[in-house]
């Protein structure tokens, strides 16, 4: 599997992958999410809202409050806010579409315990390193 070609001008790109917002309203954004092969997004959790994932393309792990999740197509996982988070992917990469509910729906709000790239903290973390929002 491949990463797809397709690039919009709303894809944000991350050292993980890339997302995109396919979607937004009030209380919601919709967003597509592509992992590259043998990539992770932060061990993170946030404060304002809760998102639900469905992994549309490739394998990997999902991982929600210390239980570890199998991800292929047609998996979904729901995880509630304050939960702590991650998604993993396989040699293949991973695409989820990830739809988030809450009052505040910024990429500030993240908090980050772990991270593959050195960005660590969050809005409740005085002490944050590297940039915010980027997943």
């Amino acid at each position: 599997m491949a990463e797809p070609a397709r690039r919009s001008e709303h894809r944000s790109e991350r050292p993980w992958g890339w997302f995109e917002t396919l979607a937004s309203g009030q209380g919601y954004l919709i967003k597509r999410l592509w992992l590259h092969p043998s990539s992770r997004i932060s061990l993170q959790r946030h404060h304002h809202r809760s998102e639900h994932w469905v992994v549309v393309e490739g394998a990997g792990i999902l991982e929600c409050a210390g239980t570890l999740l199998r991800a292929a197509p047609g998996t979904t996982l729901t995880i509630p806010t304050l939960a702590v988070h991650r998604a993993s992917s396989g040699e293949q990469g991973l695409m989820i579409v990830e739809v988030q509910r809450g009052d505040a729906l910024s990429d500030d709000d993240i908090e980050r315990f772990a991270d593959d790239y050195g960005r660590l903290g969050g809005p409740t973390s005085p002490g944050a390193v590297g940039p915010r929002g980027s997943r």
